[in-house]
């Protein structure tokens, strides 16, 4: 019988103190779900808290003293959700045999996690949620996001249209994926170039449970002009060391 593979889940944290009370629950009821035949009994779920300046860490910290299914990075200061998701896929990287990484809003569907799964085990080393609908979304941010993949087609960018950073990715992947050097790394922009097979499973995005998106207009402007840098990466002869900015860990 074939071992059921280990999965950490990975999830970015900026202030979120109002919205991990509510999704916490919902990310563990998810797990347990999936540690019945999907996943490997010890898999976790890791929060990665961006330097928040809430209690978002003092939450962490309760989740993982409550049960050892909770993990936490503490990042010493706030570097943004691309430099705290890469820290979280880097640490899981060697501990497991898969990410899925998400957002703590939880407005993207985590019941395509079981999809998910099942493509990763048909063959996929990396699976990308895409988003099959954008009714919660504000009229201006559906605007500037379709006009966002128009513009990165235009520069030759190797997007997947209404994917963001909710995606499986295998250890090879990973391995990858830690090649590439750099702060704030564009990691939907890397997502082809990694050698795996890509899969997509499409969801329709949910309004968020608490709290405010940390994505404005600036940061968005910000991505594009990362995503336009990420085609001039190339990888590395060897992989990332360990995150200096790294804090604290808690882990089983």
């Amino acid at each position: 019988m074939e071992a059921l593979p280990k999965l950490y889940i990975v999830v970015p944290c900026y202030n979120e103190e109002e919205a991990l009370p509510l999704t916490a629950p919902v990310f563990l009821r998810k797990l347990e779900q999936l540690r019945e035949g999907q996943v490997a009994p010890d898999s976790r779920i890791l929060f990665v808290d961006d330097g928040s300046a809430d209690s978002t860490w003092n939450i962490i910290r309760e989740l993982h003293e409550g049960s050892e299914k909770f993990s936490g990075l503490r990042l010493r200061r706030n570097r943004g959700h691309q430099n705290a998701l890469t820290a979280g896929l880097m640490y899981a990287k060697d501990r497991c045999d898969i990410t899925i990484s998400i957002d703590a809003d939880l407005q993207d569907d985590i019941d395509a996690m079981d999809a998910m799964v099942e493509k990763y085990k048909s063959g996929c080393g990396i699976v990308c949620g895409v988003r099959d609908k954008r009714e919660t979304d504000t009229f201006l941010k559906r605007t500037t996001a379709r006009g966002y993949y128009k513009m990165m087609k235009l520069l030759g960018s190797d997007l997947i249209y209404d994917h963001a950073d909710y995606r499986l990715m295998d250890k090879a992947a990973l391995e990858a994926l830690s090649h590439y050097h750099g702060d704030d790394l564009f990691l939907r922009g890397l997502v082809n170039r990694l050698g795996a097979r890509v899969g997509t499973v499409k969801y329709d995005r949910r309004a968020r449970e608490a709290g405010e998106s940390k994505y404005t207009l600036k940061k968005m402007m910000k991505l594009a002009l990362k995503g336009m840098e990420c085609g001039k990466l190339k990888p590395m002869a060897l992989p990332r060391a360990a995150d200096p900015f790294v804090a604290e860990v808690l882990d089983a």
